[in-house]
C-alpha cells in the first residue's frame, strides 16, 4: 500500500504549479512561447491544443494554471492589466438593469470603470462600506447580481468578512467577486470563505518586482470561467509571452516577499504610530483597527501596506512625500522597492467629489523588502 502524500504547502506550490520541467529539452522553467500562432496538423487538428496566442498560449497556460493552485480555485484566467481582469469580470456577468454593490473606498480605478462606463450602459450600482454587514443588506435589491469586495480596501485599509458577506450573496443569489490584490494568495484565501471570483492586480504582490503588468480572475465555477474565457478571446487583453513568464518568475518568491513585507510593515506602523506628525496610522494590524479580529481570522499576516493620515493637511502630506530619498514617490504598489504616494491626488483622483472621496492628508505606503531600519530612518528625516 503507497503512502498518501499530503497536500503541498503554498510555497512548494507557488514554485511548482504550472511548471513541470519541459519534456523535450528538460528545461526547469517553462518557455517563452513568443510565437502569434501554431501550424496544424490538419483543418482543425491542432497538434498541442493550440491555434492562436490571442486564444492559448502554453506560457500563459503555465501561468493560469499557477494561479488557480495559489487561490485552491479550478480555473484562472490572465488577462493584460488587473483593470482589463476587472472590466472582464464586470462585463461577463452584468447586463443593462443589473445592479451591484461595491465598497466606499473601493479602488479608484474600479469605481471609474462602473460609473463612467457601466453606469451609462445601464448598469445600477450602490456604494456601501462592506465591512457594515447591515448596511449591505440593506443595500441589496431584486435586481442585485454582483457583490464586489476589496480586503483590505485601497488605500483605508477597511477589512470586509468574506464568508459573512458570502451568506449574503447566497442569500440574494448574486456572486461574491473578491479583489484579493492587496493580501495576495499567501494571506488570503477568499475561495476558501466563500467567495465565488477572486481578482489580481498581479502588477503588484504576484509579479512583485515593478516590472510588468497583468490581472487574473479565478473561481471554481466552470459556467463563470467559460463567461470570462469567451471575453478573454473575444475581447483580446490578455499578458503576452514574455509577461506571463515574468509574472510566474515573480510568484515563486511570493511567500518570502510576503513574510518581509509584513515584517516591515508592522516596523514602521510602530515607528509611526508614535510619531507627533502623525495624525493617525491606518493598519489592520493594530489592535485599534475597527477590523483587526476579522482579519486576522482570515488572513495569515497583515500585509506589507500602510496607510497615515499626517497632520497639517495636505501640503505637509505633500511635503512628506516629497522628502523621502528610499520611498520612491509613485503609483502602484507591491514590488519589492518602498513607494508613497497621496492617493486623493494620484491613484485616486478619479473619486474627487464622489461617495468615494479619501482624505486629501492620506498617504499610502507600499513598504518594500529592504531593510526595516533604512526605512524607519527615511520616514523620519522626510517627517523632519
Amino acid at each position: 500500500m503507497s503512502q498518501q502524500l499530503r497536500k503541498p504547502g503554498f510555497a512548494t506550490v507557488a514554485v511548482h504549479a504550472g511548471s513541470e520541467p519541459d519534456a523535450r529539452t528538460g528545461a526547469v522553467n517553462p518557455p517563452i512561447y513568443a510565437s502569434s500562432t501554431y501550424a496544424q496538423d490538419g483543418v482543425g487538428e491542432l497538434r498541442s491544443g493550440y491555434e492562436y496566442s490571442r486564444t492559448g498560449n502554453p506560457t500563459r497556460a503555465a501561468l493560469e494554471a499557477n494561479l488557480a493552485a495559489l487561490e485552491s480555485g479550478s480555473y484562472a484566467r490572465a488577462f493584460a492589466s488587473g483593470m482589463a481582469a476587472t472590466d472582464c469580470a464586470l462585463r461577463a456577468m452584468l447586463r443593462p438593469g443589473d445592479h451591484l454593490i461595491i465598497p466606499n473606498d473601493a479602488y479608484g480605478g474600479t469605481y471609474r470603470l462602473i460609473d463612467k462606463v457601466l453606469a451609462p450602459w445601464g448598469v445600477e450600482y450602490t456604494v456601501v462600506p462592506m465591512h457594515d454587514l447591515a448596511a449591505v443588506r440593506d443595500a441589496v435589491r431584486p435586481s442585485t447580481r454582483l457583490l464586489w469586495v476589496e480586503t483590505p480596501t485601497n488605500p483605508l485599509l477597511n477589512i470586509a468578512d468574506i464568508a459573512a458577506v458570502a451568506e449574503i450573496a447566497r442569500a440574494a443569489s448574486a456572486t461574491l467577486l473578491v479583489d484579493n490584490t492587496f493580501a495576495s494568495p499567501y494571506l488570503q484565501a477568499p475561495l476558501e470563505f466563500g467567495a465565488d471570483v477572486v481578482l489580481h492586480s498581479t502588477t503588484k504582490y504576484l509579479g512583485g518586482h515593478s516590472d510588468v503588468v497583468g490581472g487574473a480572475l479565478i473561481t471554481r465555477a466552470e459556467a463563470l470561467d467559460e463567461a470570462f474565457g469567451f471575453l478573454q478571446n473575444g475581447a483580446g487583453a490578455i499578458p503576452g509571452p514574455f509577461d506571463s513568464y515574468l509574472t510566474l518568475r515573480g510568484i515563486k518568491t511570493l511567500p518570502l516577499r510576503m513574510e518581509r513585507h509584513s515584517d516591515n510593515a508592522e516596523a514602521l506602523v510602530d515607528f509611526l504610530d508614535r510619531h507627533p506628525k502623525i495624525e493617525q496610522v491606518i493598519y489592520p494590524g493594530l489592535v485599534e483597527h475597527p477590523g483587526h479580529e476579522v482579519a486576522a481570522k482570515q488572513m495569515r499576516r497583515f500585509g506589507g501596506m500602510v496607510s497615515v493620515l499626517v497632520s497639517g493637511g495636505v501640503e505637509a502630506a505633500r511635503e512628506f512625500c516629497a522628502r523621502t530619498e528610499i520611498f520612491t514617490l509613485a503609483e502602484s504598489l507591491g514590488g519589492v522597492e518602498s513607494l508613497i504616494e497621496l492617493p486623493a491626488a494620484m491613484t485616486h483622483a478619479s473619486t474627487s467629489g464622489s461617495e468615494l472621496e479619501v482624505p486629501d492628508n492620506l498617504v499610502r505606503l507600499s513598504v518594500g523588502i529592504e531593510d526595516a531600519a533604512d526605512l524607519i530612518d527615511d520616514l523620519a528625516q522626510a517627517l523632519g
